[in-house]
């Protein structure tokens, strides 16, 4: 029987910005989440709105011990958060950090460990401060990249002795669809250009490195890597041009996978610079810190599709921030999300034939509307059936993948506790394990209920894997 490695890293996922709310409290500034009241799918405002859920998120900053508990009942060995950064620099530019931010991921940090659950840290999951997107236009400017290094050098210096593991950007692929939430750029998107979006990327990207190269000299014995958004896409048709298709939609994603994991642009790249006209300005020095590589590459995957030049055989598809064709031998999920298991086995085989670096699943779920029910013993509950058949099907192709011989650190299935989506600013699109007591027009008592989920991945965990193979 194929088993997962014993250090494998079980676990679950969120992001500060969709599951702390107290967006105004204890000193922190406001981020771009905080004026995107309907998320990526409706238009920013200048401030916070009333109806902006994520503005108390299910209110993990004031009942995160609950819910750390809650996690090490299921036997995390793993959490993945992240930090805002306008809890550590309100505006994101000051000279000093806000020590009740800074103290505030201490708490979150010791009551992880605690229970001996490893904290893995996104830097920058899609929370550029405010202030440095109305100062500086975000991203694309390479102010950045100094306020950026400040924020990493206070991070790592307060935090290197309990946290091993940490992400750059979330999704950094994500600049290049929705700038103003990837990369706080105020100007509207219709207005940028190429040249503009690769600029931008550009200065994440040696960000990004300089974060390796400094953590790497604070935190000896600490793991770095990127996080990308996972885009597997297969030709529609065995038409060579379909086939030609599908590279050239491959590389949008491995673009930031290869200068991460490779410390330098790929010819690919170049050429597409050349033959497009995109003259991105660089600075001495920035092709030696590319040269700084991430220790492990992280992703996320939650769907696939398909690529064609024959658009009149295909049908749109996609998830939050790519677009592509339906796959005709896939399911897809309430929203639309095609179902595709085996397909996480072969990205997993790919990028580790590509990079030989050691991967991490920080990202896998299925958001559906959840019915909470009341037991004849009187528990509250979801039965949530149809997320555990999923779970169990991806992770039954992780575990083939290793068989493989890919090297798999851990998989965190995102949102492990019910969450604010990041797409659309709802609670009813619910990935986790446990059921906050939320609704979208605000109302709910917060409280939290396990799900059935939660006895099966309490159990996955427990048997490292192996009961995977008993039928649900």
């Amino acid at each position: 029987m194929n088993t997962f490695p014993a250090d494998f890293l079980w676990g679950g996922a969120v992001a500060a910005n969709q599951c702390e709310g107290a967006y105004n409290e204890d000193g922190k500034g406001l981020s771009v989440q905080d004026v995107l009241p309907k998320g990526l799918k409706g238009a920013r405002t200048e401030t916070p709105t009333p109806d902006n859920l994520k503005l108390e998120g299910i209110d993990f900053y004031h009942r995160y011990k609950e819910d750390i508990k809650l996690f090490a009942e299921m036997g995390f060995k793993v959490f993945r958060t992240s930090i805002a950064w306008s809890r550590i620099f309100p505006e994101g530019d000051e000279e000093q950090p806000n020590e009740k931010g800074l103290q505030f991921y201490d708490n979150v940090f010791d009551q992880c460990l605690k229970y001996g659950i490893q904290p893995l840290v996104t830097i920058s999951h899609y929370e550029t401060p405010l202030g440095l997107a109305k100062k500086y236009d975000g991203w694309r400017s390479r102010k950045l990249i100094g306020c950026f290094e400040r924020y990493c050098r206070t991070i790592f210096t307060r935090y290197g002795s309990k946290v091993k593991y940490w992400l750059t950007f979330n999704e950094i692929n994500s600049l290049l669809h929705a700038p103003f939430m990837s990369g706080g750029i105020m100007t509207p998107a219709e207005e940028l250009s190429e040249e503009d979006l690769y600029q931008a990327m550009h200065h994440e990207l040696v960000a990004s490195a300089l974060a390796v190269k400094l953590g790497h000299e604070l935190m000896p014995g600490a793991k770095i890597g990127c996080m990308i958004l996972g885009i597997t896409t297969y030709p529609l048709t065995p038409d060579p041009d379909d086939i030609i298709a599908t590279m050239l939609k491959d590389r949008e994603t491995m673009i930031f996978a290869d200068i991460h994991a490779r410390g330098k642009y790929p010819s690919y790249l170049k050429q597409y610079f050349k033959d497009h006209h995109i003259q991105i300005q660089m600075e001495p020095g920035d092709e030696e810190m590319l040269k700084h590589t991430v220790d492990f590459i992280s992703f996320s995957y939650y769907s696939s599709n398909c690529a064609t030049v024959h658009t009149e055989l295909g049908v749109s598809t996609g998830g939050n921030l790519s677009r592509g064709y339906k796959n005709p031998y896939l399911k897809a999920s309430e929203w639309g999300w095609q179902i595709d298991p085996k397909g996480l086995r072969y990205t997993l085989n790919k990028l580790y034939d590509r990079y030989q670096l050691p991967l991490f699943i920080v990202e896998n779920g299925l958001g559906a509307v959840d019915q909470l029910v009341t037991l004849e013993n009187g528990e509250k509950t979801v039965v949530d059936d149809y997320r555990i058949d999923y779970l169990r099907q991806h992770l039954l192709q992780v575990r083939e993948a290793i068989h493989d011989g890919v090297e798999v650190m851990g998989y965190t299935s995102w949102g492990c506790i019910d969450v604010v989506s990041a797409s659309t600013a709802e609670m009813k699109k619910r990935y986790g394990y446990i059921y906050v007591d939320r609704n979208d027009d605000g109302s709910g008592t917060l409280e939290r209920y396990r799900k059935k989920s939660f006895g099966w991945y309490q159990r996955v965990i427990k048997t490292n894997g192996a009961s995977l193979d008993e039928e649900v």
